[in-house]
């Protein structure tokens, strides 16, 4: 079947189920819907959205709303491709599940049972880590995505850099956030499938779910007609994020993965029927229940403030999901973010009720909430405003951002000078697993060459030197930086300390002599 005419197909075939009777459980819940859900997209300022509804195992909404491209004005649809970020680590989770109910694999396995040289920075950790302690953010590490993100090691090597990162948590005992432990994940699946991951998830998850549109590599995203362009909010609205898209390949298995509104619905009902789909059992009902099972405690949502949501009680992890409760009713949901899209994942498994939304725009909080504004329609729920909260706790975060920064800058010492001429500062300068800062000289002063990055640095004052991108300049709109040099005994800079994770204190990088 030609692709354009399978698409349409697939389209009919979900738009179809719009008319099934699961429609008319909730009367009157659709009343209004569409032109709430497009003010309020407007009211963010996201380019464009989907936004799809699950009840009692029948799609009962399946939209898009706004554009996929300002430049274009093409709409989004249903078939629209977005990427999906972190929802990609359920995707790795389940693949893995299948691998349980194959007997290949179980989620206790010890890593080196199956990835033999796989090393933390802990010979005790080493020795007793295993796959579920990689699925749950528990080892202790905390999240040093910058390893990833400066864009230039494959994942097998990121997967051997983890022997250099010292945890900051011990081991087992606290919640978090943790991409290289879900890439190791992915890498020590597609090991014991005899496979590279991109080859067992499509195997095991999307070609049994018939997610056609879903891929996990990268470059079949801008091969395809129908796909969003990334945006960003700044001070002066939204823009597109111009510079070039880091290569999600490498933590494929933690944020790489690329879908649609129709395919991601076949997802959802996955998870929301156990494990099933059309009646085939795709992972066992026992995965699927230990991935929506609280593994790890979370002190709160990841961002809020305490006592600030009362409908929501405290998150636990599960295995690629987070489980709480809505309003007394449990939630298991899976966001994602990346450069230019937010999006979730989310259901309510003991209501059979599930919501997808899919967003283009870099880190908007929209995604958060619009799942619970339907399950109150939905369900006949009192209002709980969510749109109008979010909003004044968004501005809110601008304020403390803004005096955050303002404190930064009244702590600067003026008129200061550095210590040395700044060809001293020029050279390589190495950490065994960041690998090499580059610090160059030229007519403008100092910059700073960090894997797939480079920037100026200006003098902030003594030693220090800081990065901040120009106002709506989109090109590294990720990075604002500082970092200082320390001198040696012998007189000269010997140390470069960059601040790659916030949980720690500044990572030191040595400066490597011919």
């Amino acid at each position: 079947m030609p692709p354009l005419v399978a698409r349409g197909v697939r389209l009919a075939a979900a738009i179809a189920l719009l008319a099934t009777p699961a429609a008319a459980q909730v009367p009157g819940w659709d009343r209004g819907l569409d032109a709430e859900l497009d003010s309020i997209r407007k009211a963010w300022k996201v380019p464009g959205m989907a936004v799809g509804i699950v009840s009692k195992g029948k799609v009962i909404h399946l939209k898009g709303y706004g554009v996929r491209d300002l430049a274009t004005g093409a709409p989004v649809g249903p078939d629209t491709k977005f990427r999906i970020a972190s929802i990609s680590k359920s995707f790795t989770v389940t693949a893995l599940a299948a691998l349980v109910g194959d007997g290949k694999l179980a989620w206790d396995d010890r890593v080196r049972q199956h990835v033999p040289e796989f090393l933390t920075y802990d010979p005790v950790v080493t020795d007793r880590i295993t796959v579920r302690d990689l699925v749950t953010m528990r080892t202790g590490l905390a999240r040093h995505d910058l390893l990833w993100g400066i864009d230039v090691f494959p994942r097998e090597e990121l997967v051997r850099r983890i022997r250099h990162i010292a945890p900051n948590q011990d081991f087992r005992t606290a919640w978090q956030y943790q991409n290289l432990m879900f890439t190791a994940a992915g890498y020590l699946g597609g090991r014991v499938n005899g496979t590279e991951w991109e080859t067992l998830v499509r195997t095991r998850v999307l070609e049994p779910l018939g997610m056609a549109r879903t891929s996990p590599v990268m470059a079949d995203y801008e091969r395809d007609d129908d796909f969003t362009r990334p945006y960003a909010l700044h001070d002066d609205g939204v823009v597109r994020l111009v510079a070039r898209q880091r290569n999600s390949d490498p933590l494929a298995p933690t944020g790489g993965l690329h879908s649609t509104l129709a395919d991601m619905m076949a997802y959802l009902t996955l998870h929301m029927q156990g494990g099933t789909h059309r009646g085939r059992e795709v992972i066992r009902r026992s995965e699927s229940r230990a991935m929506q099972t609280p593994q790890m405690a979370m002190q709160r949502p990841m961002t809020w403030e305490a006592d600030e949501f009362p409908e929501l009680s405290d998150e636990a992890y599960g295995m690629g999901v987070l489980v709480t409760h809505y309003r007394g009713r449990k939630m298991v949901h899976n966001p994602g973010n990346w450069d230019g899209w937010s999006l979730e994942l989310s259901f309510l498994p003991n209501d059979s009720l599930g919501v997808v939304v899919l967003t283009n725009l870099y880190s908007t909080t929209l995604r958060d909430f619009l799942p619970w504004l339907l399950y109150d329609r939905l369900l006949g729920l009192s209002n709980s405003r969510w749109s109008d909260r979010f909003l004044a706790r968004a501005g809110r975060a601008r304020a403390t951002q803004a005096a955050a920064r303002a404190r930064e800058d009244s702590a600067r010492v003026r008129g200061t000078v550095p210590a040395h001429p700044l060809d001293a500062y020029a050279g390589r300068y190495h950490h065994p697993a960041y690998g090499e800062a580059v610090v160059t000289r030229d007519r403008d002063g100092l910059r700073l060459r960090f894997g797939a990055f480079e920037f100026p640095l200006a003098h902030h004052h003594f030693d220090s030197f800081r990065y901040e991108p120009p106002a709506g300049d989109p090109t590294y709109n990720r990075f604002r930086w500082r970092v200082s040099f320390l001198t040696g005994l012998g007189g000269s800079v010997e140390t470069l300390l960059a601040p790659l994770e916030p949980a720690i204190p500044p990572l030191p990088f040595t400066r490597v002599r011919p």
